[in-house]
């Protein structure tokens, strides 16, 4: 149901409040370069210090803006089962095509705990879920065995697997139904992670360059391994760059540098440190990104 290229779209602000016209020109600049889905309010989208409310709009701005041109599949989760439902209901109303859910942070449910959650939504849902494993800000791991047991609830069409494990992902990928979509949590190890069956990547680094992530994507599906290969080696440094404060730090100030956001950022996230953003600048010269 979804593959290839999601981009996991930045919330831009000014003055305090969420810009919606600049958010409507991303998801326009992001349809123009070809993505095959955006996901609003995920971590790069600063989900963490939205309110409900912003949350909610952004989601309304996003759907309104694709026009049914790209699926949107919403972020939703919460470390609140009951939170995560109202959510993701929202987020059906409004118009999304699925939801993205992180795993529970902070209250570390065991793996059963982690099934119970998603079963939960899923039932008082019935909407397309994609699990979103990320242990570096969950502190918890969704073992391959729990992802198995995940993917034979009906309204759990994929997951997003940031584990940094590609031997982890791999084990989850055999032990899934080959209709479950293992979408790359990881710029960095999109390539990798389709190479041993994974169908796409929900991506930060695309709100930078999506064509060329899209072209990456494209040209390992239609077989074109060497090019696919070749555009995975040339995007190695921005994935670095990306990636060298935390997320979405460092993608909020590739956008303000060519204009296309404010670089305003919510505490506890800061700007960016000057010596990251003059390599930054660099290596997208370098690209041809600015």
């Amino acid at each position: 149901m979804f593959q290839g290229v999601l981009t996991a779209l930045v919330t831009p602000f000014r003055d305090g409040a969420v810009d919606e016209r600049a958010l409507g020109d991303l998801v326009e600049f992001q349809i123009e370069a070809g993505v095959d889905g955006l996901v609003p309010c995920g971590s790069t989208g600063e989900s963490a210090t939205l309110t409900h409310a912003e949350h909610r709009r952004v989601v309304e701005v996003v759907v309104a803006a694709a026009r049914g041109r790209a699926p949107v599949v919403a972020g939703t989760g919460s470390n609140s089962t009951r939170e995560a439902i109202a959510l993701t209901r929202h987020a059906k109303e409004a118009g999304a095509d699925g939801a993205l859910l992180i795993s529970p942070y902070y209250n570390k449910p065991t793996q059963a705990g982690i099934v119970a959650h998603y079963a939960a939504i899923a039932r008082e849902t019935g909407f397309p879920l994609i699990v979103y494993n990320i242990p570096g800000r969950t502190a918890s791991n969704i073992l391959p065995e729990t992802l198995a047991q995940l993917a034979d609830i009906e309204q759990v069409v994929g997951v997003k697997e940031a584990c940094g494990d590609l031997a982890q992902i791999s084990h989850a990928i055999a032990r899934c139904p080959e209709e479950f979509a293992v979408l790359s949590g990881d710029d960095v190890f999109a390539l990798p992670v389709l190479s041993v069956g994974g169908v796409g990547v929900i991506s930060t680094s695309s709100n930078v360059a999506p064509a060329e992530i899209v072209e990456m994507v494209r040209a390992f599906r239609a077989g074109d391994l060497e090019r696919a290969r070749d555009l995975h080696q040339r995007l190695l440094p921005l994935f670095d760059a990306l990636f060298v404060e935390t997320n979405p730090i460092p993608v909020k100030a590739a956008l303000a540098l060519r204009g296309q956001v404010g670089e305003e950022i919510r505490l506890p996230l800061l700007p960016l440190t000057e010596p990251n953003r003059e390599r930054l600048r660099v290596v997208m010269k370098e690209l041809g990104l600015l």
